[in-house]
């Protein structure tokens, strides 16, 4: 079987498997639809209805998928690296606060300037928190997870502490002033909340994709997360490479937070975040951590948020039933390597 081969079976298989897991993700969840005695078909339908019935509910979709781009492609390439990024929460969370801290500080200064400024702000703030965790992990031998954690946490109340505090605006809510609004992204259509975020989402992509599929720098991330002993026997600085990675991973799960407080919230809102991160994590796992299935299973996941209010609308069935569906098409793709894990587990322990 020739290298080409080998990728495009690769690839069929993981869409087999996805597929497989949603099919029956659905199934399970129209069986327990149909105990609380509700009609399956008519409340999937309601779903798609309240996700794509018009184009003004297709454009909420595709915004509700852009955040779930960034951080299920902030996952996958931490993944890709051999490091599990469970801290794209506190990146996006993190530069957000500074985007919107950079952004109050030079309210009438050119957006020309001003959003790059913005931008590269953020971005850095996310690559710093997200490097943190590379460097505990390659150098220290700490566990990213535990480290990830922690960072969350930390972010999460002094970023409270922020918005509580010295930069809260007058009001209950705990929030900054608005930002200008030439620093606001565009709206790609009227009355909805899509903005130029996707056109940042798809150059994003692309530039992932080429990244670590067409220079030597990507054949190192995936060459030291498929075998980091082999990797460091050909050469490759290991530890550079890890670090190098998480940095990469934080300043994409970054634009899922400036994107949300430059285009939707225009300020930065305590908890504006409906853990974006942690969905992101589910979302590289059923993307196979490919950019182009990140892409598919964001907009599956934004189908599904988007569409569960109208569900729940119009049916009996409460929109938890969308998590409890997404919680298992993450099971059943995981099942295979949770059986192959356990298993050799078995084997190391008899020998």
């Amino acid at each position: 079987m020739t290298k080409k081969t080998f990728m495009k079976y690769s690839i069929w298989y993981d869409l087999s498997v996805s597929l497989f897991a949603i099919v029956v993700a659905l199934v399970i969840g129209a069986i327990v639809i149909a105990v609380m005695g509700e009609n399956p078909v008519k409340v999937y339908q309601s779903l798609l209805a309240g996700a794509l019935g018009s184009p003004r509910d297709i454009a909420n979709t595709v915004s509700k998928t852009i955040p779930l781009i960034f951080t299920g492609l902030a996952v996958a390439v931490g993944f890709r690296s051999g490091v599990f990024n469970i801290g794209a929460e506190g990146q996006l969370t993190f530069a957000a606060m500074v985007s919107v801290i950079v952004a109050l500080a030079m309210p009438n200064m050119s957006p020309f300037i001003a959003l790059p400024i913005i931008f590269i702000s953020g971005i850095l703030a996310g690559a710093l928190i997200g490097a943190i965790s590379g460097v505990f992990k390659a150098v220290f031998q700490i566990n990213e997870v535990i480290v990830a954690i922690m960072l969350n946490y930390i972010v999460k109340h002094f970023t409270s502490f922020l918005a509580n505090g010295p930069l809260k605006a007058p009001g209950t809510v705990a929030q900054t002033e608005m930002i200008a609004e030439s620093f606001q992204l565009p709206k790609l259509l009227p009355r909805t909340q899509l903005t130029s975020a996707l056109f940042i989402a798809l150059i994003v992509v692309a530039a992932i994709y080429i990244l670590l599929w067409k220079t030597s720098i990507g054949y190192k991330i995936r060459a030291v997360g498929s075998n980091k002993s082999a990797a460091q026997a050909a050469g490759i600085n290991s530890k550079a490479t890890m670090i190098f990675a998480m940095a990469l991973s934080g300043s994409i799960a970054s634009l899922a937070g400036i994107t949300e407080v430059l285009g939707k919230q225009y300020r930065f809102i305590e908890g504006f975040s409906p853990s974006f991160g942690f969905t992101g994590i589910a979302v590289a796992v059923l993307g196979k951590n490919n950019p182009l299935g990140v892409i598919l299973s964001a907009f599956l996941f934004g189908i599904m948020d988007n569409g569960a209010l109208r569900m729940s609308r119009e049916t009996a069935v409460s929109s938890s039933i969308i998590v409890v569906i997404q919680g298992l098409v993450i099971l059943f793709i995981s099942a295979p390597k949770i059986i192959s894990f356990v298993s050799k587990r078995k084997e190391m322990i008899k020998k």
